[in-house]
């Protein structure tokens, strides 16, 4: 049974004379299961941003976050990073619901996201239970009476890349496309940069989406990408395509050490490519 309750009302600040960006968050429930197949029930933290003067309804955006590998650095993910492309979305149109997924932050919970040891793989148990979070909130975006839920996009950072693959390989009504920025599995820039744990099941898995996907899709990377490196991403997205997805695959130019947080690192490299994409998809 999914749970809701309103945990903070924030007003950012005007974006015109009369107009806000709104920044709420709600708690929702999920139903998923670890790799073991073990069932887990367990409260999530949504947080919304949307502007509170448009008067027609605004297509939604899911929006999921990353994963680290330590579990001290997961306690403390938060969507403070996330909130200016968050807002940046906004601008752009869209009501955005970031979910803080079971296992992070202040949502807390069991790791139902750990794939196991790198020889050792279990890949993708973990991104179903992403998806089952994202499919509970996309419920309730539609449900909101400022949304369209005919236009909305899933889009994701690292893990929360690969997730939105998976919507896209759902067929879930008013979803019109997913944006895929670095995701992935398995890798660490530390113990073996450019080289994640079983590429093979990697390729496996992006091809296993790409036969029931029929949406557009976005593939954002960066050339310096120490997670996943240059190579892998590409054959991910060919497997994909040749399975019969259906997307397009964007490089973008290195960034610092590790073009791996591109996403919020540098907003400006692929913000064209996202608008080119909107417009594709939304007509707009």
């Amino acid at each position: 049974m999914r749970r809701l309750m309103i945990l903070m009302l924030v007003i950012l600040g005007a974006t015109t004379a009369h107009a806000k960006i709104i920044e709420e968050a709600v708690t929702l429930t999920a139903e998923v299961q670890d790799i073991k197949g073990r069932p887990h029930t367990h409260p999530f933290v949504v947080t919304i941003y949307r502007d509170d003067a448009r008067r027609q309804k605004q297509p939604f955006m899911i929006l999921n976050h990353g994963r680290s590998a330590k579990a001290a650095d997961r306690a403390k993910t938060a969507v403070g990073p996330y909130g200016p492309n968050a807002r940046y979305f906004v601008s752009k149109g869209f009501a955005v619901f970031l979910p803080m997924r079971i296992g992070y932050g202040v949502t807390g919970g069991p790791d139902v996201e750990d794939s196991g040891v790198c020889q050792k793989k279990i890949y993708p148990p973990v991104y179903e239970a992403a998806a089952q979070q994202s499919l509970v909130v996309i419920d309730y975006a539609k449900a909101q009476a400022y949304v369209d839920p005919a236009r909305g996009l899933v889009v994701g950072q690292s893990f929360g890349g690969t997730t939105a693959l998976v919507l896209a390989g759902k067929a879930i009504p008013g979803v019109l496309g997913a944006v895929n920025f670095a995701g992935g599995g398995g890798g660490s820039p530390t113990l073996h940069p450019q080289s994640p744990c079983r590429t093979d099941l990697l390729l496996e898995l992006y091809s296993g989406y790409g036969k029931t996907a029929r949406i557009p899709t976005l593939w954002v990377y960066s050339e310096n990408d120490q997670y996943f490196g240059p190579r892998y991403p590409h054959d991910w997205f060919d497997g994909f395509i040749k399975a019969g997805g259906r997307g397009r695959f964007v490089l973008l130019p290195p960034y610092k050490a590790d073009g791996h947080p591109s996403f919020t690192g540098q907003p400006a490299a692929w913000r064209p490519e996202f608008e080119a994409f909107v417009k594709e998809v939304m007509g707009r």
